[in-house]
């Protein structure tokens, strides 16, 4: 997708609105994207906002951050979802190694939290949802697609 063709949309939450941020996000992305990113500093929400996802999508499981396993396997009425943390990656060998190309391919929906270092085996159309905190209770989403 070119840059000029890419949309934007923001909106703000409380951290007790992330089911309703959650829905916003579904309506808005729809179902042809599989793969979605997620950008914020650290404690800005990226996992609770997940969270309230795999809900929405039937995960009875409660999702926890792979921060450590670096990525977590959840199964929903919609189908699998890999939830990914790459924060601890040193370099993007460390996610070829973890099969990380076999996930994304797999046409499954993979949501990842701090994508950057693997940004080059990504789609280009993948959303990106960036999250920033105001306070100890206001986020703001803005969503680009």
């Amino acid at each position: 997708m070119d840059l000029l063709e890419q949309s934007t949309s923001v909106k703000t939450f409380s951290l007790n609105e992330m089911n309703q941020a959650a829905e916003w996000l579904m309506e808005e992305i729809g179902e042809q994207h599989k793969i979605w990113k997620f950008y914020g500093p650290m404690g800005a929400g990226k996992t609770t906002l997940i969270k309230a996802l795999c809900k929405a999508w039937g995960v009875e499981d409660e999702p926890t951050s792979p921060t450590y396993s670096l990525v977590n396997e959840y199964s929903g009425k919609t189908g699998t979802i890999y939830h990914f943390d790459f924060y601890r990656l040193e370099n993007i060998e460390e996610a070829l190694e973890i099969g990380v190309e076999d996930y994304l391919y797999q046409g499954n929906r993979c949501l990842i939290e701090w994508p950057e270092l693997i940004e080059d085996l990504l789609p280009s159309h993948s959303p990106s949802i960036e999250i920033q905190y105001h306070g100890d209770d206001a986020r703001t989403i803005t969503l680009k697609k």
